[in-house]
């Protein structure tokens, strides 16, 4: 071991060994985050990707043993360049699918790229009359047509995955590395006869540029997923207003801490009619329009919400606002850009008063109004 030059240790076997052993540990790591989403998922896409990992996990296991046996095959060289394509392929339509409902003419376009590219790889086994040559010169020309076959899945991969994928950015660097790998990969073995140690030391290096953005890419789409659970358990589904949970909860949160806030209380009128007469679609999209001009009116005073039904709610939190005003505001806007009205009650805490006292208060002043002409705004 003392004989071993430093030169020898990070170009020799025994470095190609430690590098894909850290690229195994680093993609086993983004494995598992796949893995667990695909549990919680049940996206396609996941399945895809796990797919991927099984087979870089083969890929680098493979180089581990040449690196170690350094002797290669015909079958072992196959194997690898197979392997690589696969990989490449099975990664994009993965991402594809995280970002994309899969029909049916995606798993025909993903069949046939994977059919297409088990075929050209199949050209490792095939030289043409006219190409025969040396024995060296063969087994630089075996794997030839499947590696520029990488370079179009690349430019493929540019112009039709990445305009349809989130986290543009990343998969963007992603791409350009691993063009950058393959072709520092080209130009050595073509150019330079694979001879090159410091071209080999850049090809084991940059792939882990590429697997450390990938697991940043999934890691952050583990953050959008919870986002988007987070978002949609306190949002209401057809209006995108706070649901009656979140807005009680931020209610009593701000009467705890005796924020002196206002609770504005709105019901559209004679909305079963309306349903009656001119449909439940025509209903939802009147309960949309007026929920989007609660939120415009109060996105910087305070929290709306669908209280429940076509009862929607605000919590003003912004004291130089006056609710009054406020509910005026909504209440003519409503009047006069839907074919609706709605009538409006809020009320003020004060010192002792409850978060459900608060709310059933300004509930009071809004019956009062719809029980004494309709399309007014009264104060508890």
């Amino acid at each position: 071991m003392n004989n071993v030059s430093f030169a020898e240790l990070v170009f020799g076997p025994a470095g190609s060994v430690f590098m894909y052993s850290m690229l195994i540990v680093i993609i086993a790591m983004t494995m598992l985050v796949s893995l667990r989403l695909l549990m919680n998922r049940r996206k396609i896409g996941y399945f895809s990707m796990m797919v991927a990992f099984i087979i870089l996990l083969v890929q680098y296991g493979q180089l581990i043993r040449l690196a170690i046996n350094a002797s290669e095959t015909d079958a072992s060289a196959y194997t690898a360049l197979l392997l690589k394509v696969l990989a490449f392929v099975l990664f994009n339509i993965g991402i594809y699918q995280l970002y994309n409902v899969t029909r049916m003419r995606d798993f025909v376009v993903f069949g046939f790229f994977i059919a297409v590219s088990v075929l050209v790889s199949l050209t490792f086994w095939y030289i043409p009359d006219w190409l025969q040559g040396s024995e060296q010169q063969t087994t630089l020309l075996r794997p030839l047509f499947t590696e520029l076959y990488l370079f179009l899945l690349l430019f493929l991969s540019f112009l039709l995955v990445n305009p349809r994928v989130g986290q543009n950015g990343k998969y963007q660097i992603m791409l350009t590395v691993y063009f950058t790998s393959h072709t520092l990969h080209m130009a050595n073995v073509y150019l330079f006869g694979g001879r090159q140690p410091f071209l080999m030391l850049l090809e084991e290096l940059i792939p882990f540029i590429f697997h450390i953005v990938l697991f940043l890419f999934i890691f952050e789409r583990v953050i959008e997923v919870m986002q988007a659970i987070y978002h949609s358990s306190i949002t209401d589904g057809l209006t995108k207003l706070f649901n009656r949970k979140y807005f009680y909860n931020r209610t009593s949160q701000f009467v705890a801490n005796r924020v002196p806030v206002s609770v504005i209380f709105s019901d559209i009128d004679n909305f079963k009619k309306l349903n009656d007469t001119k449909g439940h679609h025509m209903g939802d999209q009147v309960l949309k329009q007026v929920a989007q001009i609660v939120k415009e009116e109060t996105e910087d005073t305070g929290i709306c919400g669908r209280y429940g039904g076509e009862e929607m709610v605000v919590l003003v939190t912004d004291r130089t606002v006056d609710a009054a005003e406020l509910a005026e505001r909504i209440r003519t806007r409503v009047e006069q850009e839907s074919i609706v009205t709605v009538s409006m009650g809020y009320s003020h805490w004060k010192k002792g008063l409850s978060a459900d006292e608060l709310i059933k208060q300004a509930d009071e002043a809004m019956y009062q109004a719809k029980t004494t002409g309709k399309n007014k705004v009264i104060g508890f």
